[in-house]
């Protein structure tokens, strides 16, 4: 009996994990977008960070995205079994932040006279100048800010795979399984492949200087050197890019009117439909993250003139 009930429980166990396997696949494919999004937007972080100092700040980000994950992965399931209804204004929430954080960057990048002095932007700018000034308080800021954008994506991406899986039948176990498999996999492989992309310079500049290389080996050197800054550019623009998209996606499908309104303007284009959906959620999302920022600016100006009165 034993024995029979022991290799009951094992079929059980290979069944689950055959289910398992079916539902991360399913997860996987509808997130791959949002996961390209994450890695532009983490390797985007590490820019304006010293050389020496962008695997620590990586390290920092990645282990408070692994307190994230172990936040929201119960959180999700917690959530989607007594309260579902909250999912959609938590992301609501999560899309106003992102967009208003890509407006921030883009108004600040070409219209830097329509906000505030930024003395936190200057105090980084002078200190990335002056090698005797300890950038680890700098850096916090910058990593607490990363990790905040972490939480927001990495909750839509566990939500968009809590609903995936659903909708294929899954059940608490398995839900809870699927969660934790994609949660560990996106954060290992986002930011191992962020760590890789900012360190592409020093393994350039390493075969230029080895001492036995061959002329194909310091050419490969060279344009790895020359190519990095071009690539954390890149990134740096389609991390903003991408925090409008998700921005815009997620503020679209939580108002259904919003939703049919631009899926009705798709439809009249006829063509390219995926692209003319990004193309509007990214417009969408900049459009309210720039009423969002100038809402804040609005308020915290009508602060610092009753500061200002006060004293």
């Amino acid at each position: 009996m034993a024995g029979a009930s022991l290799l009951l429980l094992l079929d059980d166990i290979s069944l689950l994990m055959d289910d398992v396997s079916v539902m991360t696949k399913v997860a996987a494919k509808k997130t791959a977008g949002l996961v390209g999004d994450d890695l532009a937007l983490n390797a985007e972080q590490v820019t304006g960070v010293r050389p020496s100092r962008e695997l620590p700040v990586i390290w920092a980000v990645a282990k408070g995205s692994f307190v994230n994950k172990l936040i929201l992965v119960p959180a999700a399931l917690l959530i989607s079994y007594f309260i579902p209804w909250l999912i959609t204004p938590l992301l609501m929430i999560g899309g106003l932040y992102l967009s208003f954080e890509g407006a921030e960057k883009v108004i600040h990048k070409f219209w830097p006279k329509l906000l505030p002095h930024d003395e936190v932007h200057e105090a980084r700018r002078a200190a990335n100048a002056d090698d005797n000034v300890d950038m680890v308080a700098f850096e916090k800021d910058k990593i607490k800010g990363a990790i905040r954008t972490d939480f927001i994506l990495s909750a839509e991406i566990l939500v968009i795979s809590l609903g995936a899986i659903t909708a294929a039948g899954a059940g608490i176990l398995e839900k809870g399984i699927v969660l934790s498999i994609v949660a560990i996999v996106v954060t290992i492989g986002i930011y191992g492949l962020v760590a890789g992309i900012v360190k592409i310079d020093d393994a350039g500049l390493h075969l230029i200087e080895k001492p036995d290389a061959s002329d194909g080996t310091r050419k490969l050197g060279q344009f790895m050197l020359s190519a990095a800054p071009k690539l954390m550019k890149f990134l740096s623009i389609a991390g903003t890019i991408a925090m409008f998209l998700v921005g815009g996606g997620i503020i679209a499908h939580g108002i259904a009117p919003l939703e049919h309104f631009l899926e009705g303007i798709v439809h009249q284009i006829g063509v390219l439909e995926g692209l003319v959906t990004m193309l509007l959620h990214g417009i969408l999302g900049f459009v309210v993250g720039a009423i969002v920022l100038f809402i804040i600016t609005v308020i915290n100006n009508v602060r610092g003139g009753k500061e200002s009165t006060a004293h």
